[in-house]
Parts: C-alpha cells; structure tokens; sequence
C-alpha cells in the first residue's frame, strides 16, 4: 500500500477477492465508516475492468483510489486467471 499511496494513511482492513464479479452495489458491513478504498487487479486476464458510477476503469496492475461507501460499483465480465 505505502509503494502504490505513498501519501495514503495505512489502511486498518484487507479484502482478497479471487475469480470474483460483482453486480453494481456500495459496499457495507462491518467496514463502513471507512475512507476511500485502494483496489488493485493482478493475475493473466483480459476484461474485469471496475466500474464507478458509470466509468470504466481498467485496475489490472493499476491501483485505484475510490469511496466504495458511497460511489456504486462493479465489475466487468472476465476471462482467464
């Protein structure tokens, strides 16, 4: 995290997602009240880009910076690892 945000205050949760697609939603649970969410996509696969509110992002290899509290997200359909 302090490599990809260098200015980002260390965050206090972790979430490891593998082989997932989620349908548009903002997130809640046990995290809410939490800033912004850093989201990375690593593995060989083609599509999976994120989606918030209506922008495509493409995460693989590349970090994002977003409030998943509040912004509506999801992600594309993927194919490979």
């Amino acid at each position: 995290e302090t490599l990809l945000r260098p200015d980002r205050p260390p965050s206090s949760t972790i979430a490891v997602n593998k082989h997932a697609q989620f349908l548009p939603h903002v997130d809640s649970g046990a995290g809410a009240g939490q800033g912004i969410s850093l989201i990375l996509g690593l593995g060989d696969y083609t599509g999976g880009e994120l989606v918030v509110e209506g922008e495509v992002c493409d995460i693989r290899y590349r970090s994002l910076e977003f409030n998943g509290w509040a912004q509506r997200h999801w992600t594309l359909p993927f194919e490979g690892l």
